[in-house]
Order: structure tokens, then C-alpha cells, then sequence
């Protein structure tokens, strides 16, 4: 093994993570081209195929280095993060191997430490055969219905799960089936034991500023043709699976357009659903003590790319 492979082997996987609108992307693009790697991507949205201006995946045309774990499932296909801590650990084992230091980059919290720490799921997340039965049994019975059977089983997590989480409710029966408990395992999740060593950096700012970033956003997302986009979901016959009845941006106008709200409406919720989530991102992320924090409202994307690959050269 030369020199440049043992050191890739054994440093660090680097992650940029933060809130949505935070200009993640942006930074993780510029920290993988200065190290001649490739981003991983720990977006739950950004998988699905045809799903591209609702979750802001960057264009093709502007990606500085090639962008993985995007596009890899149709919006009608169950996806987890037990597949993605496959997927995800393939993409930065190939890194690795190649001598390259992955970067990961994303808002969801639970995909960015299936990645990076030791994590277990049950199997039946990754088959699906379970998932499917309880799915159905979910059409059945309805949200409250299926909640009632976790209840049931086991009140513990059925307490921590709202009854319309319909995919949550489904994860915790599934995991009931192998013998573990969701509420223990997300007990779990305080107490992190890492898979790969790993730098990790979140983005930060001024709250309002964010907020207005995120509306802004949404404009632009509509301007782009979102609204179409989510038209050719429904004709494709996307309409109502999990994942767009999940999907912030998504869901919205798909009652816009099936005349539950006015476009407006939907685009006022957006907004407000999109706030709320980035609140909620920030709060996940806080709670890791191993993050350091950029602050975005005094460094822009070359600033904070350099920031962290001097603090990978001085490690």
C-alpha cells in the first residue's frame, strides 16, 4: 500500500452538514474538488429520482466533482436509512480505497450517522417484505389504526411517534419483528460510537437571515418549474406514495393541485413547513458535541472551505 492510500485508509470521512439554505452544498462541493474526492450525499429526499427542484439537488452543469447517493430509487420505491447505510458506506469505502477523502454532505441528521457511526437496523428495513405487509396494513386500517396495533405492542415507542408518521410507525413494527425496540434504539442515538473517524462541520447563521434564505428559495424552486415537476410525479403516478406525501414541497402542492388549497397557499406552507425543518435540523445537530460550528453570516463558501481542509492538514 503507497503512502497516500494508508493515509486516506485510516483519515477522516469530512461531513458538511447543517439546515437547508445554508449553502452546504456549496462548501462540500469546493472541500471535495480541493481534495480531489466526490460528495456523498445523507439527503432522504435527494435519492429519488425525478424529485430534483423540490429538494434542491444541484444541477449536473454545476457540480465542481461528481455527487453520489442521488437519484438511485423512483419516488414509488421504499427507501430507508438501513439502504442507506449500505449505499453510503459502499460510496466511502471506494473513496477510501481509491486513496480520496469522502465528503459527506446533508440536512438529514439520521441518514449523516447511519453513515458514520455504528449503527443497527432490522433486516426487514433493508428487505422490504415487512415493510410492504405493514404498509398495507397501514391502507387498511388507516394512520390511527396501525398506530393503535404499535401501541399495542409497544406503548414506549408508540408514545414517541405521532399517529399521522405513518413510514415511522411502519420503521418501529418492522423493528418489533427483529426483536428491537425504536424507543430504545433512539435512546441509543445519544451515545454515538463512530464507524469512521470523521471531521464534522455544520453551517450556521443568523436566524432571520436563514429564514429568509429558505422563502427566497421556495420562489426560486417555483420559478424554476416546480409545479410541473410535481404534475409529472402525479401523471407518473407518484401522487400517493409515502415519499411524496412525505416530501416537504412536494405534499403541498400536490393538495394544491388536487384542489385541497390555492398555489399560493401551498407556497405559504412550503415556506412555513421548510422554516420549521431547518429549526428542527439545527436542533439535531446541536446535540452532537463532535460538530463544529461555521458561522455563515461572516464566512462565505471559499472561506469555509478552507477552513476545513486546513483543519484536515493539521489533524
Amino acid at each position: 500500500m503507497t503512502e497516500d492510500l494508508r493515509r486516506a485508509a485510516t483519515s477522516p470521512v469530512i461531513a458538511v452538514v447543517g439546515p437547508t439554505a445554508s449553502g452546504k452544498s456549496a462548501v462540500a462541493d469546493l472541500v471535495a474538488e480541493a481534495l480531489g474526492s466526490e460528495v456523498v450525499s445523507a439527503d432522504a429526499m435527494q435519492v429519488y429520482r425525478g424529485m430534483d427542484i423540490g429538494t434542491a439537488k444541484t444541477p449536473v452543469s454545476e457540480r465542481r466533482v461528481p455527487l453520489l447517493l442521488v437519484d438511485v430509487a423512483d419516488p414509488t420505491e421504499p427507501y430507508s436509512a438501513a439502504l442507506y447505510q449500505r449505499d453510503s458506506r459502499r460510496a466511502i469505502d471506494r473513496l477510501r480505497a481509491e486513496g480520496r477523502v469522502p465528503v459527506l454532505c446533508g440536512g438529514t441528521g439520521l441518514y449523516v450517522r447511519a453513515a458514520l457511526d455504528e449503527m443497527e437496523f432490522p433486516r426487514g428495513e433493508v428487505d422490504g417484505a415487512a415493510r410492504q405487509r405493514y404498509q398495507d396494513l397501514a391502507g387498511k386500517l388507516g394512520p390511527e389504526g396501525v398506530h393503535a396495533l404499535l401501541a399495542e405492542r409497544d406503548p414506549e415507542s408508540a408514545a414517541l411517534i405521532h399517529p399521522h408518521n405513518v413510514r415511522r410507525v411502519v420503521r418501529a413494527l418492522e423493528m418489533l419483528d427483529e426483536g428491537v425496540s425504536y424507543a430504545r434504539q433512539s435512546a441509543g442515538f445519544s451515545e454515538p460510537r463512530e464507524h469512521y473517524p470523521s471531521l464534522q462541520f455544520a453551517l450556521t447563521m443568523d436566524r432571520a437571515r436563514l429564514y429568509a434564505r429558505i422563502d427566497a428559495r421556495v420562489d426560486a424552486m417555483m420559478s424554476a418549474g416546480l409545479l410541473d415537476e410535481v404534475r409529472g410525479l402525479m401523471d407518473a403516478g407518484a401522487a400517493d406514495a409515502l415519499t411524496s406525501r412525505q416530501a416537504i414541497g412536494y405534499k403541498e402542492l400536490i393538495d394544491a393541485l388536487e384542489g385541497r388549497c390555492t398555489i399560493g397557499e401551498a407556497v405559504d406552507l412550503i415556506k412555513l413547513r421548510s422554516r420549521r425543518y431547518a429549526k428542527r435540523q439545527l436542533s439535531w445537530f446541536r446535540r452532537d458535541p463532535r460538530i463544529t460550528w461555521l458561522d455563515m453570516d461572516v464566512l462565505d463558501a471559499d472561506g469555509a472551505a478552507r477552513l476545513i481542509v486546513d483543519a484536515l492538514d493539521g489533524r
